[in-house]
C-alpha cells in the first residue's frame, strides 16, 4: 500500500491513520443550546438596533461549538451568554467593541429569561 492509498483511506475513514492516533469525536451540541445561542444572538441584535448598526462577537455565530467562549454558564437554570458587539465589521477591521451583552436563556432554549446587562463594555 502506498502513501496516497493510506491518505485516501484515512480521509474516507476519518481516522488519523497517518499519525497512528484515532480521530477524536466531538460530542454533539444539544438542540436546546443551539436554539439558545440563536435566540441570544437575535435578541442582542434587536436590542442594539438591528444588523445595520450592530454585530455580535463572532463566537455568537459558532453553532458547532454552541457559542464557544461566549457561553459562560450552562446549568439547570439555562444558558448564559456574555459577549461583545459593535458596528458591522468591528472584529475584522480592529475597531473596539461598543457594547457588552449578558443574557440568560431558558434551559429549553426557547425564551430569554433575563437580560443581565446590555451596555458599554465593562
Amino acid at each position: 500500500m502506498n502513501l496516497s492509498t493510506v491518505s485516501a483511506l484515512a480521509l474516507v475513514l476519518g481516522t488519523g491513520a497517518l499519525t497512528g492516533a484515532p480521530a477524536l469525536a466531538q460530542a454533539p451540541v444539544p438542540a436546546s443550546q443551539i436554539r439558545a445561542l440563536n435566540l441570544a444572538r437575535n435578541t442582542a441584535v434587536t436590542e442594539n438596533g438591528g444588523l445595520g448598526v450592530y454585530r455580535p462577537q463572532p463566537c455568537m455565530f459558532n453553532t458547532s461549538a454552541g457559542g464557544g467562549e461566549c457561553l459562560v454558564k450552562d446549568d439547570a437554570s439555562g444558558y448564559t451568554f456574555k459577549f461583545l458587539g459593535g458596528v458591522p465589521g468591528w472584529p475584522e477591521n480592529g475597531s473596539d467593541p461598543t457594547t457588552e451583552t449578558e443574557l440568560q436563556v431558558a434551559p429549553d432554549g426557547r425564551s430569554v429569561t433575563n437580560i443581565i446587562y446590555n451596555g458599554s463594555p465593562r
